[in-house]
């Protein structure tokens, strides 16, 4: 099946997520007293729940959505990168939203992310209906048969059936000799680049070289040759990304 999946149908994706308050005592109540609760789970040493929350971004119910980027190979086989951005939550989900029912309703296309099955799309999903709108077909699960769901995961190409182990994006390129999407941030430092920095085209750049490390991924994963900078193409605004190559 895998192999019979044409790549110019499926919507290669990523998502940034941040805490929805910079600080964890601008916290009202009642997500204050829960987000006590929940990180009392979450605790080590001399961890505490103000400490933790630089983590709250991971949590669809105390963190929020700031960029989505897109890819998807055209006939031509050039990848094109789309980003949804910004600090309004609504009208970033509003785009994506828009992207989906517009050109992923039918059966036979498809959404790729890396871990996107225990988070991406999750997530995704919650906020929608946290924002008082409705999901996608692609992204509502409810009521459907496992072979109704159009969701690929790299992570779990990558497994084969094992499921002893969480493998990172960036092992993962390592292995397989694709350019690091973590040359600049992680995952880790998003919520400080946002709120402390101020620096949401940043994030975008590095949503976008996860996008791109993903089909990159799955290219390998097809024993393809990776895309070089003369077949990357982005959409309006244009990016600062720079695309360097191993060979």
């Amino acid at each position: 099946m895998f192999d019979q999946i044409p790549a110019t149908q499926i919507l290669f994706l990523d998502v940034e997520t941040v805490p929805q308050y910079e600080k964890h005592e601008q916290m009202p109540e009642p997500f204050a007293s829960l987000w006590e609760k929940k990180s009392s789970f979450l605790i080590k040493d001399e961890e505490t729940a103000e400490t933790l929350y630089k983590r709250a971004g991971i949590y669809a119910e105390f963190g929020k959505i700031i960029c989505i980027s897109c890819g998807v190979f055209t006939k031509d086989e050039t990848f094109r990168i789309k980003s949804f951005y910004g600090h309004d939550e609504k009208e970033v989900l509003s785009g994506f939203v828009d992207l989906l029912n517009k050109s992923y309703e039918s059966g036979d296309k498809y959404l790729c992310a890396h871990n996107g099955k225990e988070f991406d799309f999750p997530f995704i999903c919650r906020r929608l209906l946290i924002n008082g709108m409705k999901l996608p077909s692609i992204l509502d699960l409810r009521g459907k048969k496992p072979w109704e769901v159009m969701h690929l995961d790299t992570m779990e190409l990558w497994k084969f059936g094992d499921y002893k182990s969480y493998t990172s994006l960036t092992l993962l390129a390592a292995v397989f000799g694709i350019p690091t999407p973590k040359d600049d941030i992680d995952g880790s430092m998003v919520g400080d680049v946002y709120w402390k920095e101020h620096n949401l085209n940043r994030i975008v750049t590095y949503c976008q070289k996860d996008v791109l490390t993903i089909a990159q991924l799955y290219r390998k994963f097809k024993c393809e040759e990776l895309l070089t900078a003369d077949d990357l193409i982005y959409a309006e605004p244009e990016s600062a990304l720079p695309f360097t190559s191993n060979g």
